[in-house]
């Protein structure tokens, strides 16, 4: 309800942003590849024994599932990897943290937005992790040339436990997608985590904001924190901007995620 569109957007930045990268949403031929992995995940009765270190899942408290249950209910919808894939191109996002691998098709827009990126993907089930690594390699015998290689690690385990080892090994993040543990306190310990390698031009996503009265209050805390600058929802997900020479600033926009 408090959503608005470019009309009245008095940041350059944002209005150029939304404009031009989250509004617009053309359709690559570079995305059939994905598209079709996808459709064979909506269509395999293969059973997974699913080990879940989060909030569950709403749909399905079984811990086992068939895949095309898992792709049909747990997937990220098209249009927001393809923002992702946007986003990535936009500003040339080269150290990519995925967290929350799940079948792997996001990943896999991220990857197509940039081939030579290192992105790092983590799961905590080991069987939903080796259906993604299966995904990678067919996407990549079918998306890549033979010198180039396989721009995703998948790594696999507790996040509680894998994430500050793999944030310690690395540089700088440019660009993060937090879509693991759906509560306030593993959310907002996540978030500063992966800040103390966050730089004046990275781009932190969060998927869920509004999913539970927890997201909510750890949006709102990622919100007021002093190294942010500017932050956009769109509803599906909330993204976060530190841009030094940003005013601080909140938007809500409209952006159709269903689609």
């Amino acid at each position: 309800m408090k959503a608005q569109d470019e009309h009245g957007l008095h940041s350059p930045f944002v209005f150029d942003l939304y404009l031009n990268t989250i509004k617009k949403d053309p359709q690559l031929p570079s995305f059939e590849v994905i598209e079709a992995i996808r459709q064979t995940m909506l269509h395999s009765q293969e059973t997974l024994q699913i080990t879940d270190y989060g909030a569950g899942s709403r749909v399905n408290a079984s811990s086992t599932r068939q895949v095309k249950d898992i792709a049909q209910h747990s997937k990220k919808s098209a249009r927001l990897a393809r923002l992702f894939y946007r986003l990535i191109q936009r500003f040339e996002y080269h150290s990519i943290f995925d967290l929350g691998t799940s079948l792997g098709l996001t990943t896999l827009y991220m990857a197509q937005a940039n081939p030579s990126a290192h992105i790092t993907t983590f799961e905590g089930c080991p069987e939903t992790a080796s259906v993604a690594q299966q995904n990678f390699k067919s996407w990549a015998n079918r998306a890549l040339s033979p010198q180039q290689s396989l721009p995703i690690q998948t790594v696999v385990g507790n996040l509680d436990e894998t994430l500050p080892k793999a944030v310690e090994d690395t540089q700088r993040l440019d660009f993060v997608f937090f879509d693991a543990n759906h509560r306030y306190e593993p959310t907002v310990r996540y978030f500063e985590t992966c800040l103390t390698k966050a730089h004046n031009d990275s781009l932190f996503v969060f998927d869920d904001i509004h999913w539970s009265p927890e997201m909510e209050q750890a949006w709102e805390y990622i919100k007021v924190h002093p190294s942010v600058s500017a932050t956009i929802d769109l509803a599906a997900v909330g993204l976060v901007f530190f841009r030094q020479q940003q005013r601080k600033q909140h938007f809500v926009l409209r952006w159709p995620f269903w689609k």
